[in-house]
């Protein structure tokens, strides 16, 4: 835990959960929501929010908080233009499920020296703040980049955040993240539209279904403006998901088309779920934080499938 304050702008699902578990770590936090609805619900709570972003913002440059985005994509630019007029030199990390264009985002506004973008790879089908939890971070995957303009002060104030919320922190940088996030994240939620869709079309189906379909298309219960947001916000490494999707399909097609078999494709996807399955996930030790070299060995651990549980040293740091 540390005593840096916490700003969180948008109390949704991810900003609202974040809101209560850094409040549980001990954390000073307080948060701004467009809906007074959400406002008011936090408050009801015993959360410390407002509906006035200006005073938000002008109260977290005077107590030099960490400044957390957790507004959709399209709220972005309106968001960096408030934050840039009243709380430039404030740390500034965001929630949004893509980097590359957060980052560019941030850099078009002038604050990238301050940023360092972040992903936590968890969430729910629903939305608002009612829908979030203090748990909900608790043992995942929160993605913190390690581009090459990270402060490493600011790098390390965000990791400490991820892990006051209980979660691991995988280092990666933008462009990796947003590759490995559209194969796991943003494909999942297109096949699992594209799975419901061609149910619906089949009388019998919704009767019949159960586990497997249940599974298959429960992202398809996302707010169908967030869904879109993030898939056309990373539409380039989308594509490439996609287009290996449908060869894979379009070869199975051609299986049962010429009544041969779909063993290629079943037996491949079999073997590479067990490979998730047992796949590990090492700690990272022997890193300090603002050392030669460090966004490097930080990035190619990640790649590798290494986290950080409990926080890393960081140069020149007291103590």
């Amino acid at each position: 835990m540390t005593d840096t304050p916490v700003c969180v702008l948008g109390l949704g699902l991810i900003g609202g959960s974040l809101m209560r578990a850094a409040a549980e770590a001990g954390r000073q936090v307080f948060g701004y929501n467009r809906s007074v609805d959400g406002v008011a619900a936090a408050r009801l709570d015993g959360f410390d929010a407002t509906a006035a972003l200006d005073e938000v913002l002008a109260r977290a440059a005077d107590t030099d908080a960490l400044i957390v985005l957790a507004v959709p994509m399209p709220a972005l630019s309106g968001m960096l233009d408030h934050i840039g007029r009243i709380a430039p030199n404030c740390a500034l990390t965001d929630v949004i499920s893509v980097k590359g264009a957060v980052l560019r985002e941030v850099q078009e506004h002038g604050l990238v020296s301050r940023f360092v973008g972040g992903h936590p790879m968890t969430g729910t089908a629903h939305s608002g703040w009612a829908a979030g939890n203090k748990e909900l971070f608790a043992g995942t995957p929160w993605v913190v980049s390690v581009d090459d303009h990270v402060d490493a002060q600011v790098w390390a104030a965000v990791m400490n955040l991820a892990l006051d919320c209980r979660a691991f922190v995988v280092p990666a940088r933008s462009d990796e993240h947003d590759a490995a996030a559209a194969a796991i994240s943003h494909l999942p939620h297109l096949l699992a539209e594209a799975l419901a869709v061609t149910a619906g079309d089949v009388p019998l189906a919704f009767a019949l279904a159960a586990g497997s379909f249940r599974d298959g298309t429960r992202v398809a219960a996302t707010a169908p403006d967030l869904v879109r947001a993030m898939c056309e916000a990373n539409a380039e490494e989308l594509l490439a998901q996609l287009d290996r999707t449908l060869e894979l399909l379009t070869q199975a097609r051609e299986h049962l088309a010429t009544q041969t078999s779909v063993a290629d494709l079943v037996d491949a996807g079999h073997a590479a779920r067990v490979r998730y399955d047992s796949f590990s996930r090492p700690d990272i030790l022997h890193v300090t934080i603002g050392a030669e070299n460090w966004r490097d060995e930080l990035a190619a651990a990640g790649r590798a499938g290494g986290v950080i549980r409990s926080a890393l040293p960081v140069l020149d740091s007291p103590g």
